[in-house]
């Protein structure tokens, strides 16, 4: 018994490790794409690309990595993802060209893909009702985006950008021997070997998958999206320095980490859907007030023009930045709790299948930030977009669970 909770504590908290350092790595960009930007001349669009590159091959492929973890298990699997990005991390450091920064953020984003791997993973070494806890803690490596912009600025402040690919490359392949030495495989999480992809993939019909990939859009796709786009905002728009912008950026990305485990627990003891729904309001709430931007007004008097100016400044910008943090937060946990709760002997695949869903989110959102910057010159108006994912969101959680079980929406927290 002793054993075994070692290896449960083990495998969590090496995956844990492991996670943060990749998500670390693949929100890179969110601090090193401020440099090269001024480096290559960018526009906001080529900005919104650069930085969003790696988030699309971590999301693509977290089906496929959810699939293997199912079939050979998480451990080995980890692994060597890890290793496969070692090098092409270590490789942007000689990048010159704008399209070799995108080549080698392809193939660093696969570290992104660690999320559908390490979940299935996790989640199967505890039992039911401390799997949404589990799941918590693990997904609480998201916090690799605020460790970026506390590391990466630091030492962009030391050297310059150059040094900040060869650090995280020699970090990320320390990690993956520790990982490797520190955890074990138990091979009767693997799903059963006659089990055919077709087999594997059938949960595609289920309109609840969907559903989840719509949730899971805006609470991780959302989250990776600012957490890429804040630093730059807060340079362009309040004129705050890299090294600052990172630091203040990350009121957003830390919370958004390390209180999903929070999530986790209040999924376990109040059920994934009260708590997604309520994410969804505060979210909903964060983002309007967000979405409106800076705007002189003249109104007309008895006594002649009197001028106000309506819009966030720093403080109030970074608390409801920190607000919404935490909404995301419980919202990621709350949705991996109902795949856990619904599709416990297919996790893998569905966690995947998800995964690809917020992480497509991750990599769509900030380059439509960019073009959206470029086409209006409102740089509020990346907050506008996510305002009405939000509102879709709601809509098909009210149409699809609490108009047919209304005690649902009304389960308090």
């Amino acid at each position: 018994m002793t054993q075994a909770r070692m290896q449960q504590g083990l495998v969590l908290g090496m995956s844990t490790l492991a996670f943060t350092v990749c998500f670390m790595v693949w929100m890179m960009f969110a601090v090193l794409g401020v440099p090269i930007k001024e480096l290559l001349q960018l526009n906001e669009t080529q900005f919104g690309l650069l930085a969003a590159t790696p988030v699309l091959t971590g999301s693509l492929v977290r089906l496929p990595l959810g699939l293997l973890t199912d079939r050979f298990g998480g451990r080995i699997v980890f692994f060597l993802l890890m290793l496969t990005c070692v090098l092409p991390l270590y490789l942007i450091t000689y990048a010159t060209a704008y399209w070799q920064f995108l080549v080698l953020g392809l193939f660093v984003g696969l570290a992104g893909g660690s999320f559908s791997v390490g979940i299935a993973y996790v989640a199967k070494w505890f039992d039911k009702d401390n799997q949404g806890f589990a799941m918590g803690v693990f997904g609480a490596g998201n916090a690799g985006a605020a460790v970026t912009k506390f590391l990466a600025p630091a030492l962009i402040a030391f050297g310059t950008w150059h040094l900040v690919p060869k650090v995280f490359s020699a970090i990320l392949f320390i990690t993956a021997l520790l990982f490797w030495f520190l955890t074990a495989e138990n091979k009767s999480h693997r799903s059963a070997s006659g089990a055919t992809l077709r087999e594997q993939l059938a949960c595609l019909k289920d309109p609840a998958v969907w559903r989840y990939c719509q949730y899971y859009s805006i609470v991780f796709g959302g989250y990776v999206a600012l957490a890429l786009w804040m630093t730059k905002y807060y340079v362009q728009e309040y004129g705050f320095s890299l090294q600052s912008a990172a630091l203040l950026a990350a009121c957003f990305s830390l919370p958004g980490g390390v209180l999903r485990a929070v999530g986790g627990w209040m999924s376990d003891r109040w059920g994934a859907h009260s708590v997604t729904w309520w994410v969804l309001w505060v979210s909903w709430v964060c983002l309007f007030l967000l979405s409106y931007p800076p705007t002189q007004l003249q109104v007309q008097t008895v006594n002649g023009p009197l001028d106000f100016h309506i819009g966030l400044n720093a403080t109030l910008f970074t608390v409801l930045l920190f607000v919404m943090g935490i909404a995301f937060a419980f919202g990621k946990a709350s949705v991996f709790k109902y795949i856990s709760d619904d599709y416990p002997k297919n996790m893998g695949a569905v966690s995947g299948i998800v995964g690809l869903a917020g992480g497509l989110g991750g990599f769509v959102l900030p380059i439509l930030f960019g073009a959206l910057v470029d086409l209006t010159g409102v740089r509020s108006s990346c907050f506008m977009l996510m305002y009405g994912v939000v509102w879709v969101s709601l809509a098909w959680m009210y149409l699809s669970e609490v108009r047919k079980n209304p005690l649902l929406g009304k389960r308090p927290l």
